[in-house]
């Protein structure tokens, strides 16, 4: 009897043993990651960074200067030094974020999550992601400097990776049980097209294609024009296009393919977007221009940006970071200021591909046959065989939907044709950008940039402000791209680009500001066909009538913009709803409510009920006007927030307002109350939960770590106002995800702020530290430094030091 108890002792030991020291599905090994040497307690810091570390390849000594924000700002002698540090730094405070990023962005999560993340995999391949990334490996192989400059960021990224051991690696890496890898210029490359994805990789196209087919053309220009009746465009309405003098593409003869198709590609957050804008000197208080951005992102943890300040004796600027990128991306130096929006212009189509046999070797083009190419994907599975998939290209792009993935049509398959995979040295446009001087130095630095599509805001010490809308743009045919088209048709290729020198653009326009919220690019005057991609049409509104208000503008007037919770949507369509609501078809209990609604002044603060009735209300209407297009078998986009308001108020009785289900035939004014009743009770089955729905509560705003899957690491119930189509434009995980504001005297003075915190450590005081300023709307002076010499403001300092 002992040796069986010892028996059963031993075996339940070694049971023990291996599920504290191995990964079971999710959870990660225990006894590893609660290790008191090298778990996850080694993982709190207080972030005091100081005394020397040595870093091979390094030509002279570079001091790093952390201020009370955590921000290092970096002095080197020169640009590889300094990039290698910038890239040792950013890992030291980001290296899972960035690991994790690429991951995605490779296709490569199911190495590290499993078989779960599989179809997310096979989506990012079939996509094109990595192959767009070597293509733009090779387009900037003709820019020596800038591979050079790739490779020092990537070799300060690898020195940092070889000083950690098992106590000190990021707790991320600990709790998903595996190893950072080495990085690798192509790992930044991957990163731009993570970027590019989340701005420009979206479309409508197979959706509009369904509804043409299922309504008509007629009835589709209803509901999805190219031009809006509102439209108060990024580049002044009055701007002369007469210099433009190359060819527009012609409509070529030919059908468009109506097919039926029932998925489509994964979308972008509908709610990516960005505010900037700038005054001139002679519209500015100080008589300096001033230029703000805040780009509308998703609010994560670790948080998108990271500020630096990068510094050599030739050049010194300061702003928000890529993690996995060089230089600055929204900033300035000590001549101009930048800042960018997504220009949302449409840059992927789709083409149905006619194989010529079951083989799929070559597909119909014209009058005869061309050969596809086959690009073999081996998708490392963890705790699992690989997984291949062999995706077929063609000219236009990849084969994303085929009989091996969402299509069962063996001798059809649709591919995409997308900017993202032309290849762009879309890393050199940032470096001459940290390094410009004036409005020429700034547009040389933007020639080459190709996607995603930014507007690119301008602001310089000489009281100049411009704006660019920059990317590389196909030259389009009216309405090419806008639905499914053929493969085989050679007039349905893109023709050829826009000129750079014509995309849409303004210097100093009279108005004495310019600015962009994702809105409409130009208006209809503008030559090349540019069509209505779901463009903005509410803050971009707010914030030219708030520039037309008065003479001129400070720095406390651009905070008040960027925190501005004016909702012009809800105000727009409630004045119309207020008319025409039959106040005596409502209980008492709807009576109080709407009575609540009635007194609001359209403003999303956090204390008011208002936005949260406008809320219950709206998301109870607009599902009602478009119940036609609810429906599984095909997929399909309702029209735009402004369209569906401007029918609303303008053709109350059209058919689209009709209840499909029920005997009666409704207008618009019959949904305005029914929509009302079901929202009144929402309302109450949310207040019996959750208590008073005041907006901060019910709009419940939280910044969200990256695994999703983590609330711990998660910031939730931050009380900001706002919402989508507001300045202050943050909804649940979305907002300004970077505030910047820059006063241009010599030297500059700016502002900035984001939410979240420079360390991606979650036992950091530094990981979130700046969410609360943040949400009320306070900003952080920035320290631009003049020099290395240590500020009173200065924390810590760290020197990197040459092996040799």
């Amino acid at each position: 009897m002992k040796y069986m108890k010892l028996i059963a002792t031993l075996v339940l030991t070694l049971v023990v043993f291996y599920c504290l020291n191995t990964k079971l599905g999710a959870i990660p090994p225990v006894g590893k990651f609660l290790d008191p040497v090298n778990g996850v307690w080694q993982n709190e810091t207080n972030e005091i960074i100081e005394g020397d570390v040595t870093i091979a390849g390094l030509s002279a000594p570079v001091t790093i200067h952390y201020d009370a924000h955590l921000i290092p700002h970096i002095f080197a002698q020169n640009d590889a030094d300094l990039y290698k540090a910038q890239g040792y730094v950013t890992a030291k405070h980001r290296l899972w974020q960035m690991e994790f990023q690429t991951h995605a962005a490779a296709g490569r999560l199911s190495e590290i999550i499993g078989k779960n993340a599989l179809d997310y995999d096979r989506r990012e391949r079939r996509r094109g992601m990595a192959y767009g990334a070597e293509m733009a490996l090779e387009k900037m192989k003709d820019d020596p400097e800038a591979i050079a400059l790739l490779k020092a960021y990537r070799d300060g990224v690898n020195s940092y990776i070889a000083s950690l051991d098992d106590k000190n690696i990021p707790v991320e890496f600990k709790l998903l049980d595996y190893k950072p890898e080495p990085w690798t210029i192509k790992k930044t490359a991957l990163l731009l097209m993570y970027m590019t994805k989340m701005l420009a990789g979206g479309d409508d196209d197979l959706e509009y294609t369904n509804s043409l087919r299922k309504f008509g053309q007629e009835r589709f220009d209803l509901l999805f024009p190219d031009f809006f009746d509102v439209n108060d465009p990024v580049i002044p309405k009055d701007t002369d296009w007469s210099f433009i003098d190359t060819e527009m593409t012609k409509a070529p003869q030919g059908d468009i393919p109506l097919d039926t198709i029932r998925e489509t590609i994964a979308k972008p957050h509908p709610d990516n977007g960005s505010n900037n804008w700038a005054v001139s000197s002679e519209k500015s208080v100080t008589g300096n221009a001033i230029l703000a951005n805040d780009p509308h992102l998703g609010l994560n943890l670790p948080s998108i940006w990271f500020v630096m300040q990068l510094s050599t004796p030739q050049h010194s600027a300061m702003g928000a970071t890529l993690p996995g990128a060089l230089g600055i991306i929204s900033g300035f130096n000590n001549h101009i200021a930048w800042g960018e929006t997504n220009a949302t212009r449409d840059v992927l189509d789709w083409y149905k591909i006619e194989f010529r046999d079951d083989s799929r070797s070559q597909y119909k083009y014209g009058d005869s046959w061309k050969d596809t190419s086959i690009r073999v994907e081996t998708i490392n599975v963890r705790g699992a065989l690989p997984v291949i998939d062999s995706v077929l290209y063609t000219h236009h792009g990849p084969v994303t939907y085929d009989h091996n993935f969402k299509s069962d049509n063996k001798r059809a398959g649709y591919a995409m044709k997308w900017v993202g995979h032309t290849g762009g040295n879309n890393q050199r446009p940032f470096l001459d950008l940290n390094k410009a001087k004036n409005y020429d130095d700034y547009v040389n630095a933007l020639k080459g940039y190709t996607a995603p599509a930014q507007n690119f805001v301008f602001a310089s010490t000489s009281g100049d402000i411009a704006l660019w809308i920059q990317g590389l743009f196909p030259n389009k045919w009216e309405g090419q791209g806008k639905f499914l088209m053929d493969g085989s048709n050679p007039d349905h290729d893109w023709q050829g680009y826009i000129p750079q020198a014509f995309n849409a653009h303004v210097k100093n326009p009279e108005r004495g500001f310019v600015s962009s919220a994702n809105q409409h690019p130009v208006d209809e005057s503008y030559p090349f066909y540019v069509f209505n991609d779901g463009y903005e049409t509410y803050r971009n509104r707010v914030i030219n009538d708030f520039f037309r208000s008065k003479d001129k503008f400070s720095v406390d007037d651009f905070k008040a913009l960027h925190n501005n919770n004016y909702n012009l949507k809800a105000a727009e369509l409630l004045t119309e709803m207020f008319k025409s609501i039959d106040v005596s078809a409502l209980t008492e209990e709807e009576r109080a409510i709407y009575k609540q609604i009635k007194s609001w002044d359209f403003n999303n603060d956090i204390d008011q009920v208002g936005p949260s009735i406008w809320r219950a209300w709206w998301y109870k209407l607009y599902p009602m006007v478009w119940d036609e297009f609810d429906t599984e078998d095909e997929a399909l986009t309702t029209p735009f927030t402004y369209q569906t308001i401007y029918l609303l108020i303008n053709r109350p009785k059209d058919k689209f307002m009709d209840i499909l289900e029920t005997p009666e035939i409704e207008t618009a004014h019959d949904l305005f109350l029914k929509a009302f009743k079901d929202a009144v009770k929402d309302l109450n089955d949310w207040k019996a939960k959750h208590g008073d729905y005041n907006w901060k509560d019910y709009k419940a705003t939280y910044a969200g770590h990256l695994l999703q899957a983590l609330p711990a690491f998660s910031r939730f119930d931050i009380p900001i106002g706002g919402d989508a189509n507001i300045v202050n434009a943050t909804s649940e995980n979305h907002g300004p995800s970077w505030r910047m504001i820059v006063e241009m005297s010599s030297p500059p003075k700016a502002l900035g702020i984001y939410p979240g915190g420079q360390s991606g450590n979650p036992g950091s005081l530094y990981y979130d530290n700046m969410i609360d300023d943040w949400a009320a709307g306070t900003y952080y002076d920035l320290n631009f430094m003049q020099n290395d010499t240590a500020t009173s403001d200065i924390i810590s300092t760290q020197t990197l030091t040459p092996s040799n």
